[in-house]
């Protein structure tokens, strides 16, 4: 068994591989976790597919495709918020509008570059963790380092604008701000992960092991926690199923976490479909709405204080 864990480590590339796993999960699991709790998993997919053509246009460019894919990511952001306030469409239907625009531009600019040029772009729609390079380990590094950075120095700011952004707003904090730097590490966090799991398989890690996590703690802090812990060790167990049976990597990782979940979804403590009492389902749904309540009362009772 021993051997069996170390064999992989031999390789470089499997040296590597483990590394941005582990980023990626980790980082993932914490910025979705705020997607979670406001409802806003389809944020995180219009904002995964709205990357590729600036991927695409930094390729034709002869620029670095992570800043490209960061730039498109702001722009279509910035279309949504524009769409959401200056006419009557709701945020689902801008999101909707926008990423779909964006995934569209994206594969018609891929497929014109493949045409001219033999190489494959299409690892960035599904991952391709196993072919990762230095630099591409240090770039994942820096992004993951700054986006936790800005959650730990915000967490109180961000936690309070979470649950209330009307009493965030009356407390005198810059929610506009706070919306647009959420919008902005949730960018980060794809671009990071896009090697690991592609743009399509991103929202995955950016959901799941929060929502796994969810349905066995109550606190945020505590979602984040055990969310990384459940991140972490999806992408390293796909990892090791990718190489021992020569699965592609991304999937692996997705379908890893995606079975740590319905583990939990049917026999949760609390939640589980085969070990909840009878009755436990409103009082879950109860639980779900009150979920970090006692710490966002503490954080903001903390923030008016501050305030005055």
């Amino acid at each position: 068994m021993l051997e069996s864990l170390i064999e992989p480590l031999q390789y470089g590339f499997m040296q590597r591989s483990l590394v941005i796993a582990i980023l990626v999960g980790l980082l993932c699991a914490i910025v979705g976790s705020y997607l979670m709790v406001q409802r806003l998993a389809l944020l995180g997919d219009a904002i995964s597919h709205s990357v590729l053509p600036g991927l695409a246009i930094a390729f034709l460019l002869g620029g670095n495709i992570f800043i490209g894919a960061f730039i498109a990511g702001v722009i279509s952001t910035m279309a949504i918020a524009w769409i959401k306030t200056r006419s009557p469409i709701k945020e689902d239907a801008a999101m909707g509008i926008v990423f779909s625009a964006f995934f569209a531009l994206g594969v018609t600019l891929i497929t014109i570059i493949q045409k001219d040029n033999k190489i494959d772009l299409n690892h960035f729609l599904f991952g391709n963790i196993l072919s990762v390079t230095v630099d591409e380990v240090r770039d994942t590094s820096i992004i993951a380092a700054i986006v936790l950075l800005v959650v730990f120095l915000l967490y109180k700011e961000l936690l309070f604008y979470t649950f209330d952004p009307l009493g965030a707003q009356a407390a005198g904090l810059p929610v506009n701000r706070l919306n647009f730097g959420l919008m902005l590490l949730i960018a980060l966090t794809i671009v990071a992960s896009m090697k690991a799991v592609g743009v399509i398989l991103v929202l995955s890690l950016l959901i799941t092991p929060g929502a796994t996590a969810y349905l066995l703690v109550k606190r945020l802090h505590q979602v984040m926690i055990l969310g990384a812990i459940i991140g972490v060790i999806s992408s390293i167990s796909g990892m090791y199923l990718s190489y021992f049976y020569n699965l592609p990597s991304g999937p692996a990782i997705v379908l890893v976490v995606s079975g740590l979940f319905f583990l939990t979804f049917l026999f949760s403590p609390q939640h589980g479909v085969f070990t909840s009492r009878q009755g436990n389902l409103s009082r879950a749904k109860i639980s779900q709405r009150r979920a970090g309540v006692e710490e966002f009362e503490a954080t903001a009772a903390q923030i008016r204080e501050e305030e005055q």
